[in-house]
């Protein structure tokens, strides 16, 4: 699996987000990666070094997947340009109803009252 630059990777996120805005889904994944094997892992840790770990991210439509790595020190960078993509491109999410809060309660008053007079009797 090929690792794109940071760059390509949200570029092509965008383009994944707009082939499926009329049907279809983005799954997009993250994990903690040290881009090491088990072998790789343990003699570093055998000769005491720290391991750096990264944060994998992969996105598919079912039908394409990227993927990218990203550092520590990219990860404000990255987030940010990825809560901009988030934000542009769920559109399609319903809104949540609200009901509105000075009826509601007037209405629950009401209702209140009328329930204990009935209970009284």
């Amino acid at each position: 699996q090929v690792l794109l630059q940071l760059d390509p990777f949200l570029n092509e996120l965008t383009s994944m987000f707009e082939k499926s805005k009329e049907k279809g889904s983005v799954w997009v994944t993250l994990k903690r990666s040290s881009l090491k094997s088990k072998v790789q892992k343990r003699k570093l840790s055998s000769a005491g070094e720290s391991i750096e770990y990264r944060c994998l991210i992969r996105a598919t439509d079912g039908k394409k997947t990227v993927s990218t790595s990203v550092g520590a020190k990219d990860h404000q960078r990255f987030q940010a340009s990825y809560a901009t993509i988030l934000k542009a491109h769920m559109t399609a999410l319903k809104k949540r109803e609200r009901k509105d809060r000075k009826k509601s309660t007037e209405a629950e008053k009401k209702e209140g009252t009328s329930t204990t007079k009935s209970k009284k009797l």
